[in-house]
């Protein structure tokens, strides 16, 4: 039985008494393995997986392609952040004190299950764990800097929560993605609009790297990327799978100034501010 095929089953981790455990969500409440119940209120996140690598895709909605009048890619490219990027559920988002442009992507995460190398797209479904809401945080500000790695925009703490859980016994190509900020939906597109589908992107990265257990393959996101302001919610829900939330705080700059600072170029601002900035330059 692979990823796609039913019931649908979801696991969860959370901090429980100082140590991690993995709990069932019921409702309102989660169960733990030992048949206690607490309230999901209550409960203190963790990511529910721990990677050896999280690996992303640059463009791979046909929404945000047209956005950004972009030529249709023939092939993948991808770019790679750091397992201290990785987030949870109720994660707080950091903004650097002196930076403005920290957009939210939501996308679908797909968390492998089993060690996976020269994989075809046909087996792909069956080496994956399951899938969750995903949300590829960038801090466009540092886009002028690390040659397109984008080491600095994406690469930084916290900046790739997932969660709540991971989901399995859905037929995520039928799922819908859609971003929320402050409960109004700002990013929407279905899976199916994906230009590379994910077993096309699991099979192309595995041809070279060994993808295991517990890594994390994030897909792409939707048009209308835009900035998030100190205290925003924002929201990322796929049908079937869960919704992911994560509030916007404000930490002080680095307190040594080295290196590449935080710049407003026309670069920067053409791709934090996607379709309006192409608006407000041509009025």
């Amino acid at each position: 039985m692979n990823v796609l095929d039913g019931p649908r089953e979801e696991w969860r981790r959370i901090l429980h008494e100082g140590q991690p455990k993995w709990v069932r969500p019921e409702g309102d409440h989660l169960v733990l393995g030992d048949g206690r119940r607490i309230a999901d209120a209550e409960a203190v996140y963790l990511p529910p997986c721990e990677p050896t690598k999280i690996l992303c895709i640059h463009l791979n909605y046909e929404s945000r392609r047209v956005e950004f009048r972009a030529p249709v890619p023939e092939t993948p490219t991808y770019f790679q952040k750091p397992v201290t990027a990785l987030n949870s559920h109720r994660g707080a988002l950091v903004r650097p004190q002196g930076t403005k442009y920290l957009n939210y992507e939501g996308e679908v995460a797909v968390i492998i299950g089993k060690p996976m190398r020269n994989v075809g797209r046909e087996e792909a479904w069956d080496y994956i764990a399951g899938f969750a809401p995903g949300n590829d945080v960038g801090c466009h500000d540092f886009r002028d800097t690390d040659a397109g790695s984008m080491l600095r925009v994406k690469g930084q703490d916290g900046f790739c929560p997932i969660g709540p859980g991971i989901v399995r016994g859905i037929d995520i190509r039928q799922a819908t993605l859609r971003t929320y900020l402050n409960g109004r939906v700002v990013q929407e597109g279905a899976v199916s609009e994906m230009i590379f589908p994910i077993d096309y992107i699991l099979a192309d990265l595995c041809r070279f790297i060994t993808l295991l257990p517990g890594d994390v393959i994030m897909t792409g996101t939707p048009r209308n990327s835009r900035p998030m302001n100190v205290g925003d919610v924002v929201e990322v829900e796929v049908t079937g799978v869960g919704r992911l939330s994560n509030r916007v705080v404000e930490a002080p700059a680095p307190a040594h100034r080295v290196g590449h600072q935080p710049t407003e170029s026309e670069a920067v601002r053409r791709v934090a501010l996607g379709a309006d900035f192409v608006r407000d330059a041509g009025r």
